[in-house]
C-alpha cells in the first residue's frame, strides 16, 4: 500500500498566472538557478499565496520556460505560477517586483489562457552588439552565414559534446536597429556592429553564441572585445514575416 504524507492535502490551484520578467545590467550574469532562488524568496516576501505540489517534499507550483543563458540580458523571460487564492495580476506584479533586486524586473502578469506557455515560445529575437567590429565587416559575415547551406557548430551540453547545424534555425540575421546607434555610440566610442537575429526554437537549442561561432567558421569574424547579447522578444513565430509575437496575448 502506497504511503501518503501526514496532515491535510495541499490547497488546490485556483488561478494560474503568466509572468514576463527582465534580466538587466549586472544581473544578466545571474544563472537560472540564481533567479529561481531569488524568485522563491520574493514570493515569500510579497506574501504570494503560491500553490504547492502534493507528496512528501512539496514544491511551489512554478514553471519556467526557455531561460536565457547566463551572461545574456533579456527583456523577454517567462514563467507561470499556480496560486491557492485569487489575486489581482497587477497588484501581484507590483509586490513581486518590489521584492526582487533591481535588474530582475517583473514587467507583466496576466491570467494564463490558451496554449501551454512552452508551446507559445516558438522563436526568439536577439540583439548582438559587437564592440570593436566595423558594421560593414559584420554585415559581410552575416551574408556569408545566410548564404551557407549549413553551418555546423559544436557545444558541450548535458549529454556531452554536440555538433549541429546552426544555420537551419536562423530565420533572420540583419544589421541592427538604427534607433540604437546613438546609445551604442555613447557606450562604445569604438566601432560597434549590431546584428538583429531571429532564431527558431529547435533541439538542441541554437543560442546567439552558436551564431557567433558560426560567423567565425564562415567568415573568420572574431570580435576583439566581449560581445553583449540581449533577448528582445520570445514568443509565437509569424511564418510570413519572421517576426516574434507576444506569448501573453489572448
Amino acid at each position: 500500500m502506497a504511503r501518503t504524507p501526514d496532515g491535510p492535502p495541499p490547497q488546490p490551484t485556483v488561478q494560474r498566472l503568466r509572468i514576463r520578467y527582465a534580466k538587466r545590467g549586472r544581473l544578466r550574469f545571474s544563472s537560472h538557478r540564481d533567479f529561481q532562488r531569488a524568485l522563491e524568496r520574493a514570493l515569500r516576501r510579497a506574501d504570494v499565496p503560491i500553490a504547492y505540489s502534493a507528496g512528501f517534499t512539496p514544491h511551489p507550483k512554478v514553471s519556467y520556460a526557455n531561460a536565457a543563458p547566463t551572461g545574456a540580458a533579456s527583456e523577454a523571460e517567462y514563467l507561470e505560477i499556480g496560486l491557492a487564492e485569487m489575486c489581482d495580476p497587477e497588484r501581484l506584479r507590483l509586490a513581486l517586483d518590489e521584492s526582487l533586486p533591481p535588474g530582475l524586473d517583473i514587467l507583466q502578469v496576466v491570467e494564463a489562457s490558451g496554449l501551454a506557455l512552452a508551446e507559445r515560445l516558438q522563436a526568439s529575437q536577439w540583439l548582438i552588439e559587437m564592440p570593436g567590429v566595423e558594421p560593414a565587416v559584420a554585415d559581410e559575415a552575416a551574408q556569408a552565414f545566410l548564404a551557407a547551406p549549413a553551418v555546423e557548430v559544436s557545444r558541450m551540453t548535458k549529454s556531452g559534446l554536440r555538433t549541429f547545424d546552426a544555420r537551419a534555425a536562423v530565420l533572420r540575421l540583419n544589421p541592427g536597429r538604427q534607433e540604437l546607434e546613438g546609445a551604442l555610440t555613447a557606450a562604445h566610442p569604438e566601432p560597434c556592429a549590431i546584428l538583429d537575429v531571429v532564431v527558431r526554437h529547435v533541439t538542441p537549442t541554437v543560442r546567439p553564441d552558436d551564431v557567433l561561432t558560426g560567423l567565425c567558421a564562415v567568415a573568420d569574424l572574431v570580435p576583439p572585445m566581449p560581445v553583449h547579447l540581449t533577448r528582445l522578444a520570445q514568443g509565437p513565430l509569424d511564418p510570413q514575416t519572421g517576426d516574434v509575437g507576444d506569448p501573453l496575448s489572448a
